[in-house]
């Protein structure tokens, strides 16, 4: 089974290749949108990651607890999401563990793709929204997701830079194209949903940067192939 998620890691390699000019175009095409709203969207997100950013640099100690809490109650809602029975939640200072009754890819690696205080405020607005519309004070919304978004990406970060069980689990290779692949289709899912952007423009360009990645793998076999001894 790792021979074969080992395959599967290297096969996807193009693909997560791919993702950082499709991130680039979506960001530009973001930016010259023209949405009225869209200069407001753009600081507001942006001021919130940024400020965490200099909250985490500037902090003597990190807010450890905070995180490991958030990583377990990740593991515990995508539990929960395919069926499974949760119980023993445990967080301090060294770690945390909570007691699943079943796993998979998705339950053991959520907590390093999914941004769980991010869609926490989310799911606060939404619920707002469903009593006062429209939804009052957006900046500050858009500040929050921005900036529980860097909580994720700083602690996301430092926790990779460890020896991660859930990484072990599925391989190093596996598991860190596993978590960049999501992370960055995450916040292009963001964008399209806040934005003006169109989501077939988007698909396009996703399918034209991953196709020119494989061709690209393809053409450099080719030319390996052709300079072997044996074909000369």
């Amino acid at each position: 089974m790792g021979a074969l998620r080992f395959l599967l890691a290297v096969v996807a390699l193009p693909l997560a290749v791919a993702l950082v000019p499709l991130f680039a175009d979506v960001f530009k095409k973001v930016a010259v949108s023209g949405g009225s709203g869209l200069p407001h969207v753009l600081l507001a997100a942006g001021g919130g990651f940024a400020a965490f950013l200099v909250l985490w640099m500037a902090l003597p100690s990190k807010p450890v607890r905070l995180y490991v809490l958030g990583h377990e109650l990740t593991h515990a809602v995508w539990a929960l999401a395919f069926g499974a029975r949760v119980s023993n939640l445990k967080v301090s200072l060294n770690g945390g563990s909570v007691t699943l009754t079943k796993s998979n890819v998705l339950i053991t690696l959520a907590p390093y793709f999914f941004p769980f205080y991010t869609m926490v405020v989310v799911l606060v607005a939404l619920a707002t929204r469903l009593f006062v519309s429209p939804l009052p004070w957006t900046g500050a919304w858009l500040f929050a997701v921005g900036f529980t978004w860097c909580f994720h990406v700083c602690f996301t970060l430092r926790s990779l830079a460890q020896r991660q069980p859930d990484v072990v689990e599925y391989g190093h290779l596996f598991s860190w194209v596993f978590i960049w692949t999501f992370n960055v289709l995450g916040v292009v899912v963001w964008m399209l949903v806040v934005t003006e952007i169109s989501s077939v423009e988007v698909w396009r360009t996703f399918c034209a940067h991953v196709s020119a990645a494989y061709l690209a793998v393809w053409r450099f076999l080719l030319y390996c192939w052709s300079i072997l001894p044996f074909n000369r």
